[in-house]
């Protein structure tokens, strides 16, 4: 386990949902990989490339709400800039399994 953490800590953390609008092959990606659009409502539309085809095709993440950090610098992944991380867990075969949401949320909806 690693060290606790304190609450503002975590508070810097900007975790908010947002909708899948495209979802693209990474063509440039050394390993397989996505080229997300994802709306964060206030925030707008931001870019993220994702390592998460082994579960996921490109056309059944659109509309897909998912769970993105928001504030971490823009980064250049594969040719793409990365502005959002889209988060997920490593499941038994070292696979991602998005981070999701049972009921529909808004767009930009921070996690508390």
């Amino acid at each position: 386990m690693s060290s606790t953490i304190e609450w503002a800590d975590f508070e810097r953390v900007e975790l908010r949902v947002g909708t899948v609008v495209s979802a693209a092959p990474n063509i440039k990606a050394i390993k397989p990989a996505y080229v997300l659009e994802v709306d964060l409502g206030e925030l707008g539309v931001k870019t993220s490339s994702a390592q998460i085809t082994a579960h996921y095709a490109a056309e059944e993440l659109v509309g897909r709400q998912v769970l993105c950090v928001c504030n971490f610098a823009p980064k250049r992944i594969a040719g793409v800039r990365s502005e959002v991380l889209v988060t997920g867990v490593h499941d038994a075969d070292g696979k991602v399994v998005l981070a999701g949401f049972d009921k529909p949320l808004p767009n930009g909806a921070r996690l508390a």
